[in-house]
C-alpha cells in the first residue's frame, strides 16, 4: 500500500492493488471511456478486465487506476486514468507500477498513446518517461482488431499513430 496526500481534496489517498469491491467500477470506466475492456496496443489485444493494476481511493470513493501486463522482462501500463487531475494521483500510481516492475527484475515500463493526446505526451514526459518511437499509422492495424477506434480523437485531431514512451531502468 502506499498513501498520498491530495492537496486539493486534504484527504489522504491511498493506493492498493485493485480488488474486487472496485474491479467493476473500473470496468465500467474503460467501457464508457475506452470502449473496453479491450485496448490494443502494438498490434496486441489486451483484456483490461483481468489486467493486474492498482486502484486511488479516499477509502470510498475511486480517485484512478493503472493496468498493466508484464510479460518478457517488460511492463506495459495498458491504462492510467486520475478521476482527479493535479492531485498527484497519476504519479502515484505510476510510481507504484514502476516498483511492481522492479520487483519484477524488468529492464523497463512502457505504454503507447495516440497522436491525439497531447495532455498524455506532455504528461508523460514531464513524470520522467522518454519518447522512444512514433509508429507511424498504427492505428490501421489496430482498427483491424478494434473497429471501435473512432477516427478523430481529441481536439477533433485524426487518430492515426501511435507514440511510444518507456521509463528505462
Amino acid at each position: 500500500m502506499h498513501t498520498g496526500y491530495s492537496p486539493n481534496r486534504k484527504v489522504i489517498v491511498l493506493i492498493l492493488p485493485i480488488n474486487n469491491r472496485f474491479r467493476p467500477a473500473i470496468n465500467r470506466h474503460i467501457q464508457e471511456e475506452w470502449c473496453g475492456p479491450l485496448v490494443v496496443t502494438r498490434g496486441v489485444i489486451h483484456d483490461t478486465s483481468r489486467a493486474e493494476g492498482f486502484m486511488a481511493t479516499d477509502g470510498d470513493a475511486l480517485l484512478g487506476y493503472v493496468l498493466y501486463a508484464i510479460e518478457n522482462g517488460r511492463c506495459e501500463i495498458l491504462v492510467l486514468h486520475s478521476l482527479q487531475e493535479h492531485c498527484g494521483i497519476g504519479k502515484a500510481l505510476i510510481d507504484a507500477v514502476l516498483e511492481t516492475a522492479k520487483t519484477h527484475g524488468c529492464s523497463c515500463v512502457w505504454l503507447i498513446t495516440t497522436n491525439d493526446n497531447l495532455h498524455a505526451i506532455r504528461y508523460y514526459q514531464r513524470v520522467g518517461f522518454s519518447l522512444r518511437a512514433v509508429h507511424i499509422d498504427a492505428i490501421a492495424e489496430s482498427r483491424k482488431l478494434k473497429p471501435s477506434i473512432p477516427l478523430r480523437g481529441n481536439e477533433d485531431i485524426p487518430i492515426q499513430h501511435e507514440f511510444e514512451f518507456a521509463w528505462i531502468f
